[in-house]
Parts: structure tokens; C-alpha cells; sequence
């Protein structure tokens, strides 16, 4: 039996999920591709598509795909010898092809081993589309790479979309499933399709899943460890079996603090109740700073007591309603901001290389009279765009 993550890989565009714009305009950029043209860059958190994306985009227009992994190939040589030829040559079969450099986040950026720069000399030489991927293309060494390439953003994967793969994986491999076990499983990877589809495997040996079967992998077993103690907490008034709730969990008190902050609105209707609860929760996050900053890490049980019995005995009576406890997605959150100053920033250097000024300059000064000027369509902002090589991503975030 083979890895299921090769057996049930997408073969067209329609079978790849939850990247739908994604989707068309990296068909756009592949169809419509000239030479000496920028080339595509994917990026995303990883699992989410990127790579199996392209190649069903190949597979769906007949087209011969070239894969070199960047983490594999770090150095200017190795990517000249490995690519080199690819793009200039034509496909043994005659078809077009698809140049695909994946995981560009483990290239070398150093003037030693320059295989960043390699990169960005190549693309202006092909004869042939190429898209990169990665997850977090903003790092400062990626320069080169960026002036010559359009952005295009692969979102993280909602857990519906993993879910619906999940079941046409068990259905095509003949695997009874508990549907709630299943959408556990979805949730638990954190949209990370391969992982999941790696876990279904994993799990389904004897050709059936239940919510039991998620206990064998330990990171499930986390999850569903404070799912429970979120219960104790959430649907009891009885203080000693709130403060023991936590007891076994294995997430630190941060994600505890996450857990609790994101899943406390859902449960907690009435607005006196929540008040309460959410003062306790504040209470706590100062004793934590009080502690951190002290050092005095054996009072970290009062923090835990305000966790529990203090968010249990915020309410008169408990709620009878079912509440799907999910984890933060303040992560996510965090991870979108930091993309988004990093698309600023990236603008930014372009701006500060041509008018011989500081990126901080630039950014500070500069970017918010572009906005001005993007966003009310002067003409002069085209001009400016193809003056400082801006990608159409970059274009499209002035204007917004």
C-alpha cells in the first residue's frame, strides 16, 4: 500500500479545495505565460495545496512538469546544473512545461552559497512558466526573488475543506467512519491537509475510525485532554471539580490562556456571567506578568485556580446548550498581520532601492502617499508601478 497523500492526489484543478481564486489565477498565469515573463510565487501555510495544485494544473492541461525542491538544492551550482537546462530546453515529448521550484524557504540566501540570486537569474531566462512555492516568502533575503516574481496567496485550509477530502478518501479506500470523528480529525491538523490525510492512514488499518481510534496519536490526545477540561470548567458550579480540570492537560498555561479566552463568549450567554468570567481571566493574565517578571513560578497556581474555579463559579447556574469548543485562532490571526506588514515592508525596499532612501523612510513616508494615489486611480500610479517593478499583488494592496 502506498503513502495516500501520492494514491489520492488531486489530477485537475476542481479536485484541489478551498482555493478556488487560487486557483484560477495561477491557470491564468500558466495559460498566458510568455517568455522572459515574471514568474509565480505561492505561498501559504504549509499543506494547504500549493504543490499539488501545480501539478494537477499540469496534469489537467497535459503539460510536463520539472520539480526541484529548493531545501534540496541550496547552493548557486546545484540550481544552475538542476535548472539550467530545464528551462531552455524543450520537453522530450514536445509538450509544454511547467517549471516547479518547491519550498523555496530552504534556499540559501548567503553570498557564499547564492542560491537565491541563482534563482532570480534564471527566471528572467525561461522559455517556460515557473511557480515557486513557500511558506513565508518575505524574509528579507528573498528580495531578488520577489522583484521577479507575482505573488499569489494560498489561504489556510478551513477544516470543511479537509473534511470533505477526508470522506472521499474513506470512501474510495473503503473505511467505516464515525462522520464526528472524522470532522475531529479535520479540525485537530490545524489545515494542514497532508497531515491529515497522514493521520487517516495511520489510524485506519483495520478499515474503520472512531473517536477512539484519535487517542492513539498523541497530539489528538492533547486536543481532546483540554476539550475535557474546558467541559469540567464550563458546565459545572461545583469549584472542586473545576480546580482539578487542568490537572493533566498537556498545553502550557499560554494556550491555556487561548483556549479559555476563545471558547468563554461561546459558552457564556448571559452578559453578567460573562463580565465575571472574563474579569477572572484578566485577573489572571496580570498574575502571570506579576509572576514572569518576578520570577516567582510556584504561584503559578493561582493563576490556575482563577482558570478554573474562577471562571466555574462566574455563573449562577450552568448553560445546557452544546458549544463546539475550537482552538484560537488568534494564531492565524497573528500569522495574517505579520503577512500583511511583510507585503508593506517588501513594497517598501523596492521604493527605498530606487529613491536611494531608508526602507523605514519609505515605509513611513513614502507608502501612505502611494496609498492616497492607487486608491483614487491617478494615472501617475502606473507609471510608479513600473517604475519600481511592482508586482500585481503589491499594486493591488496600495489600492486597498
Amino acid at each position: 500500500m502506498g503513502a495516500w497523500i501520492n494514491d489520492h492526489k488531486p489530477k485537475k484543478l476542481s479536485e484541489v479545495q478551498g482555493q478556488d481564486s487560487a486557483l484560477a489565477e495561477l491557470k491564468k498565469y500558466v495559460e498566458h505565460y510568455r517568455p522572459g515573463s515574471k514568474a509565480l510565487l505561492l505561498y501559504g501555510p504549509s499543506g494547504n495545496g500549493k504543490t499539488c495544485a501545480v501539478h494537477a494544473l499540469a496534469n489537467e492541461l497535459g503539460r510536463e512538469i520539472v520539480e526541484v525542491n529548493a531545501s534540496d538544492v541550496r547552493n548557486k551550482e546545484s540550481i544552475h546544473a538542476l535548472l539550467g537546462s530545464a528551462i531552455k530546453q524543450h520537453s522530450l515529448f514536445f509538450k509544454g512545461k511547467i517549471i516547479l521550484v518547491d519550498e523555496i524557504d530552504g534556499v540559501s540566501g548567503q553570498e557564499d552559497r547564492g542560491g537565491v540570486s541563482a534563482i532570480a537569474e534564471l527566471i528572467q531566462e525561461s522559455g517556460f512558466p515557473i511557480v515557486m512555492t513557500a511558506n513565508d516568502p518575505f524574509d528579507k533575503k528573498f528580495a531578488p526573488i520577489r522583484k521577479k516574481a507575482e505573488l499569489l496567496e494560498f489561504h489556510a485550509l478551513n477544516y470543511l475543506s479537509i473534511y470533505n477530502v477526508l470522506k472521499s478518501i474513506a470512501k474510495k479506500e473503503k473505511i467505516e467512519y464515525d462522520d464526528e470523528a472524522l470532522k475531529c480529525l479535520a479540525r485537530s491538523v490545524g489545515g494542514d491537509l497532508r497531515a491529515a490525510i497522514n493521520d487517516l492512514q495511520t489510524l485506519s488499518n483495520e478499515k474503520r475510525l472512531t473517536k477512539e481510534d484519535l487517542a492513539s496519536l498523541s497530539e489528538r490526545e492533547q486536543r481532546e485532554s483540554i476539550m475535557q477540561a474546558l467541559l469540567k470548567v464550563f458546565k459545572t458550579t461545583d469549584p472542586n471539580i473545576a480546580k482539578y480540570a487542568y490537572k493533566d492537560i498537556a498545553e502550557d498555561l499560554d494556550e491555556l490562556f487561548m483556549w479559555v479566552d476563545e471558547n468563554l463568549p461561546k459558552e457564556y450567554l448571559k452578559p453578567e456571567d460573562l463580565s465575571k468570567a472574563m474579569s477572572n481571566l484578566a485577573l489572571a493574565d496580570v498574575y502571570k506578568g506579576r509572576i514572569r517578571r518576578w520570577q516567582y513560578y510556584r504561584f503559578y497556581v493561582y493563576c490556575y485556580d482563577l482558570l478554573s474555579v474562577g471562571i466555574a463559579l462566574s455563573k449562577d447556574e450552568k448553560y445546557k446548550h452544546f458549544v463546539n469548543y475550537t482552538p484560537t485562532t488568534r494564531i492565524l490571526k497573528m500569522w495574517q498581520a505579520n503577512m500583511k506588514n511583510m507585503k508593506k515592508k517588501a513594497i517598501a525596499e523596492k521604493i527605498a532601492s530606487g529613491t536611494h532612501t531608508s526602507t523605514k523612510r519609505a515605509m513611513r513616508d513614502t507608502i501612505p502617499y502611494l496609498q492616497v494615489l492607487f486608491k483614487r486611480g491617478f494615472r501617475e500610479s502606473k507609471a510608479i508601478a513600473e517604475e519600481y517593478d511592482l508586482s500585481k499583488e503589491e499594486v493591488e494592496w496600495l489600492r486597498k
